[in-house]
C-alpha cells in the first residue's frame, strides 16, 4: 500500500501531496517544531488538554504562519464522539467563524464549499477522516464510537445531499493507531455492525479481547456505501508506534498532546 502522506518543508506536519496539486491544503500535524513542555512536547494543539494555553496559542500562531490561512478563518469546535457534521457554505458569514478553541459547538465532521477557509480537528489515536470532491472538502474525527456509528458514511450523505456523485469523492483515513495496538473487549466489538465483523477488521486476542482495526473498518463502511477501491487510500502511519511524530492516547496513557488535521481549498 503506497503512501499517501509524506514530509512537508517542515517537521511540524504530514501533507497529502496529490491533493495539494488540486488546490488543497490537507494535512495532519506532527509533534515536532513547537513550545510545549513535557509531556506535551512541542506541537501541542490540544487546549482542552492540561497545557500551558499561552504555549498552545504559540503552536497555534506558528501553524498559521506555516499553513498560510488566517486563524481567524480556521473552523473548529468541541469533539464529543457523534457524527453530526457542521457545513460551511456561501449562507455562512466567514467574519464569524470562531477559530479554535471553540468549544460552544459540538461536531465531529466539518464540511465546506469556500474558498480560505480550514476546517480543524484534534487527535491521538482517533481516526481523521480527509474528503475531496470538485467543489467540497470534509473533515471527520471518529474513534471506535463515531466508526460504528457510521461517520464516514454520514459524511458521505453530506456530499450526496449537494448533488456530488459519488464517484467523484475522494476518502484518506489518516494517521491513527493501528490494529496491533488497539485491544478492545466485547463491549465495544458488540457495537460494530454484523455483517462488518469480518477477519480484516477483528483478530481474537484472547477469549474476551480483539484486535481492532479502525482504518480497515472505516474502509468497509466505505465500500459498503458505495466508494471504489480506488476511491479510498488508507495511511500506513500508526499514532502509537512512531512516537517521534505522534501523540498517542494509549501509548502515553492519556496524559499527552493532540494533533491537529486539516484540510481547505486554498
Amino acid at each position: 500500500m503506497s503512501e499517501l502522506f509524506s514530509k512537508s518543508r517542515t517537521s511540524s506536519y504530514l501533507e497529502i501531496p496529490d491533493w495539494k496539486k488540486k488546490g488543497i491544503t490537507a494535512g495532519i500535524t506532527t509533534r515536532k517544531g513547537g513550545f510545549s513542555q513535557q509531556p506535551y512536547d512541542t506541537l501541542n494543539m490540544g487546549f482542552h488538554v492540561q497545557d500551558d494555553y499561552d504555549l498552545v496559542l504559540k503552536n497555534y500562531e506558528r501553524m498559521e504562519n506555516i499553513i498560510g490561512i488566517p486563524a481567524r478563518y480556521w473552523i473548529s469546535s468541541k469533539q464529543v464522539h457523534r457524527t453530526d457534521v457542521l457545513e460551511w457554505d456561501d449562507s455562512l458569514n466567514r467574519d464569524n467563524i470562531t477559530h479554535p478553541p471553540n468549544f460552544e459547538l459540538e461536531y465531529d465532521g466539518w464540511m465546506t464549499n469556500q474558498r480560505n477557509v480550514l476546517l480543524t480537528g484534534v487527535f491521538a489515536d482517533c481516526v481523521p477522516l480527509f474528503f475531496r470532491s470538485e467543489e467540497w472538502v470534509a473533515l471527520a474525527h471518529a474513534g471506535w464510537k463515531g466508526t460504528v456509528k457510521g461517520m464516514g458514511p454520514k459524511v458521505i450523505d453530506h456530499f450526496l445531499t449537494h448533488q456530488v456523485p459519488l464517484e467523484e469523492i475522494e476518502v484518506v483515513v489518516g494517521p491513527s493507531i493501528s490494529s496491533r495496538h488497539y485491544e478492545v473487549d466485547h463491549h465495544v466489538v458488540q457495537h460494530i455492525p454484523f455483517d462488518m465483523q469480518t477477519e480484516d477488521v477483528l483478530t481474537r486476542s484472547d477469549e474476551t479481547h480483539y484486535y481492532l482495526d479502525l482504518k480497515q473498518l472505516h474502509k468497509n463502511l466505505l465500500l459498503k456505501k458505495g466508494l471504489k477501491e480506488q476511491q479510498i487510500t488508507l495511511t500506513n502511519y500508526c499514532t502509537y508506534e512512531n512516537e517521534d511524530l505522534f501523540y498517542s492516547h494509549r501509548r502515553d496513557q492519556g496524559k499527552t498532546g493532540r494533533m491537529m488535521a486539516f484540510i481547505g481549498f486554498e
